[in-house]
């Protein structure tokens, strides 16, 4: 359905002019009036708790910000055009495949991107009308981040799902056989507490906000660097820095609140469940901070 003119962000014009900007090839058959579509719709969720309507210099400002190439691409493959999903597939499936891996290892992983590149591709259906999460693409950050995004939180709904039919506590004086130690000389209550310590991670970078989770993966999964991760989110070297420590300070709060109030630990405890986390132990940190990707 084309965007009310009365109502709508983006004039004909406008949309004519970032379509050139994108550079699209005009086999992928992205028209003007199509891509004035998805620009009104970014558009319209930008500015949607705005308390007055944005000037005309604001509206052209965020739609210039537009990755314009990768806003068209999504366009053009929820839209099912061939050559526009082969392109995908070339630039993208690659890196889909590392992300995956990255976020929830090589087996999960891969299962992971496989489940993901059957909904790009639009294998869902109703009533006829091909469906893809493509046609959500807002153009806000390049393709590659948004892709990184939705499978980190595909693989979070996935843990989740898992959650439910376990158990997060054992039974008391049931043995833990997943991190019991052989060793005769360590505390009997370390595995306990390495217990409670682990899903108590896991909800806490559950909990945290999406651009949150995938700031700390990017730098502790992918060990990209500072200025790598500031380049991903379009933010200064210093800034990235502030941030991350913003939310490994918030990350470590929210496990403090939940070993102090749900697991119902002293401080003196709550000290031993990070004393024990930091010896060898067979809890993957890097897993969890995956699944929280």
């Amino acid at each position: 359905m084309p965007p009310d003119p009365a109502t709508s962000f983006v004039t004909l014009a406008t949309a004519q002019r970032l379509l050139g900007t994108a550079a699209a090839p005009s086999s992928w058959g992205v028209t003007p009036e199509r891509f004035r579509f998805a620009l009104d719709r970014s558009a319209s969720q930008r500015f949607a708790d705005s308390a007055r309507s944005p000037s005309v210099s604001a509206v052209d400002s965020y739609l210039d910000s537009l990755k314009a190439h990768d806003l068209a691409l999504a366009c053009a493959c929820s839209d099912g055009n061939s050559e526009a999903w082969d392109y995908f597939v070339k630039q993208y499936r690659p890196e889909l495949y590392r992300s995956a891996r990255a976020i929830a290892g090589d087996s999960a992983g891969r299962e992971l991107a496989d489940s993901l590149y059957a909904e790009l591709y639009g294998l869902r259906e109703s009533s006829g009308t091909r469906k893809s999460p493509l046609a959500y693409f807002l153009g806000r950050s390049k393709l590659s981040t948004w892709l990184h995004a939705i499978l980190s939180q595909r693989n979070v709904d996935r843990l989740r799902a898992g959650q439910r039919t376990e158990s997060l506590e054992d039974a008391p004086g049931e043995k833990h056989s997943e991190i019991a130690s052989a060793d005769p000389n360590v505390d009997p209550e370390r595995d306990r507490y390495l217990s409670l310590l682990q899903p108590v991670i896991a909800a806490s970078l559950a909990a945290l906000e999406a651009r949150d989770r995938l700031r700390l993966a990017y730098y502790y999964v992918d060990e990209r660097t500072l200025a790598e991760v500031g380049k991903l989110f379009g933010e200064h070297e210093a800034t990235a820095s502030r941030r991350l420590e913003k939310t490994r300070r918030k990350l470590k709060d929210e496990i403090d609140r939940r070993l102090r109030t749900e697991k119902k630990l002293s401080d003196a405890q709550v000290r031993l469940c990070y004393s024990y986390a930091q010896e060898k132990w067979p809890f993957d940190l890097t897993g969890a901070l995956s699944a929280g990707k």
